[in-house]
């Protein structure tokens, strides 16, 4: 059975701390739902209201167009070995472009300074509503390692002078939406990919 919590208390911190993956859901008026999994290696609880995570350069940037778009983002957390849970921060998400003061300042306090290979913003989430559940129907996984390849791939790219994909603004196939530079007033022009209503 769902329970809501006031707030991401020590359990909450602690569940957190040993899940190796989350996955983040966001969407925005005339758009798809975006839904991407994400290591937690680069994520931080910042206080009981408020967590952030380290966005790496990949094939899109849908969240951060959803969240300029709409603002709405949920984060969630299953367990995949141990005690069955699943942890659901809902609430409001900004984008903290890298170079900016206030992602300088999370990169320091939450992540020791450390950048990795191809950051290119931080994800902070305002959050207003904990929620956990059962997790009875996830299955039992075995952590096997990170992947290497936004290890590999982003800042070979920069030495060769390529432009971030990040920084290609052309609309997502998966949300009709210019990634990363949608505004609320284009809201209401937005179509969906596929041309319907």
């Amino acid at each position: 059975m769902a329970k809501q919590l006031p707030c991401i208390d020590a359990t909450c911190r602690d569940f957190i701390s040993r899940q190796r993956i989350f996955f983040a859901a966001s969407a925005a008026l005339g758009a798809r739902i975006n839904l991407s999994p994400r290591g937690s290696d680069a994520f931080a609880v910042l206080d009981d209201k408020t967590v952030a995570y380290l966005d790496r350069t990949g094939s899109g940037n849908e969240t951060a167009a959803h969240l300029k778009a709409d603002g709405r983002l949920t984060l969630m957390f299953c367990a995949f070995d141990g005690p069955p849970n699943i942890l659901r921060l809902y609430g409001r998400g900004e984008v903290l472009r890298r170079g900016s003061e206030a992602y300088r300042a999370i990169l320091m306090s939450a992540f020791a300074g450390r950048e990795a290979a191809g950051a290119r913003q931080i994800v902070r989430l305002h959050v207003d509503r904990v929620q956990t559940s059962c997790g009875y129907g996830t299955p039992l996984f075995d952590y096997r390692g990170e992947r290497p390849s936004l290890d590999n791939g982003p800042e070979p790219r920069a030495r060769r002078g390529s432009k971030p994909i990040a920084a290609r603004r052309t609309p997502s196939a998966s949300t009709g939406c210019r990634r990363g530079s949608s505004t609320a007033g284009e809201r209401g022009r937005r179509q969906p990919a596929d041309g319907g209503p």
